[in-house]
């Protein structure tokens, strides 16, 4: 970038996070999650122990000249680096992370590679960006030949979960989730405010913000990488729920072959829930200032924490239950 020249102001950020159980029947240590999370060899990984164990790798670029998904069909041929990370939390569960930032215009042709390579996770229209379509296109997801956050970031998470550190044997099974996200600009004196939050098929979640001026869409990323973690957690321990039979039923017609460690199937199947997943809730710990509001409009409605701590009192009454000794019990919880 020359003397006195900036990047242009964006008026439009995007990205995709996808989050997993990380494929291991342990939890990394935090050395063990440099080695995995160390994406570059001229930076190191961000690790963190307060409040809780977190590691974070450097930023790697892709470039892109490719048209932006647009909801009305006009084709915007854009230029520039897609910015994407991964981290690490508390050894088990990994996420990665692609993003960039768009500005309202950008110059009329093609300029050379490196003056793409000074601003990176920077994104610049050839012209004039119809800014609320390709709001609308990015989260739609876009076509075949457009711009495709998405496979960037599923690109780097199967790079990491080839990682010969990880034994490929999770200690329960969970499925993937995906969210994608559009930050726009907010009003004048107006803080950051969710406009839409949903929860669509095959595990994809869709976002739109509103951040105010001077806003980073590293920290907007941030924010969602943390509200995608807490969706993956909640929808993981529901799947877990939904998979037992809780209550009373009439025993079962043939006596199932002993499991070897004695523990009732319920027990056997809350267990990994208990161990790996229930001390991981912990909203806003990375989120930054201003943008932690955001978390209260999530408590309120749908309620994430409050939904959390049914789902953790659910289980909790589950394994007390079941650690009373049957003749004592009113109701024989079974699988």
């Amino acid at each position: 970038m020359r003397p006195g020249e900036s990047a242009p102001r964006a008026v439009l950020a995007c990205g995709e996070v996808r989050t997993c159980l990380l494929p291991a029947r342990q939890a990394l240590d935090s050395r063990a999650a440099a080695q995995l999370l160390g994406l570059r060899a001229d930076e190191r990984v961000l690790l963190s122990e307060r409040p809780n164990l977190y590691g974070r790798s450097p930023d790697t670029l892709t470039g892109v000249d490719c048209p932006l998904p647009s909801a009305n069909g006009s084709r915007v041929r854009a230029v520039g680096t897609v910015a994407a990370r991964a981290s690490l939390t508390e050894g088990r569960v990994l996420q990665s992370s692609a993003y960039f930032r768009v500005p309202a215009a950008g110059p009329d042709h093609r300029r050379p590679w490196g003056h793409y390579l000074v601003r990176p996770g920077v994104v610049e229209p050839l012209g004039r960006l119809p800014r609320e379509a390709v709001a609308q296109g990015l989260l739609g997801g876009g076509r075949h030949g457009e711009l495709d956050v998405g496979l960037i970031a599923d690109g780097l998470l199967t790079r990491l979960l080839r990682h010969p550190l990880l034994d490929q044997r999770p200690p329960l099974k969970s499925r993937p989730t995906r969210l994608r996200w559009v930050a726009l600009p907010a009003d004048p004196g107006d803080g950051p405010s969710i406009e839409r939050f949903t929860l669509a098929e095959d595990e994809l979640r869709t976002l739109r913000l509103r951040v105010p001026e001077g806003v980073r869409s590293a920290e907007v990323a941030g924010l969602c990488d943390d509200l995608a973690l807490h969706d993956w957690l909640l929808t993981t321990v529901v799947r877990i729920l939904d998979g037992i039979r809780l209550g009373s039923a009439p025993p079962p017609a043939r006596p199932r072959p002993p499991t070897g460690d004695g523990l009732p199937p319920v027990v056997r199947a809350l267990r990994p829930a208990v161990d790996h997943l229930l001390h991981l809730w912990m909203p806003r710990a990375r989120v930054a200032k201003e943008l932690a509001p955001l978390w209260d409009a999530l408590e309120e409605r749908p309620g994430f924490t409050r939904q959390w701590q049914t789902l953790v009192q659910r289980i909790r009454d589950q394994l007390t239950l079941h650690a009373i000794p049957s003749p004592y019990r009113e109701v024989e919880p079974v699988p």
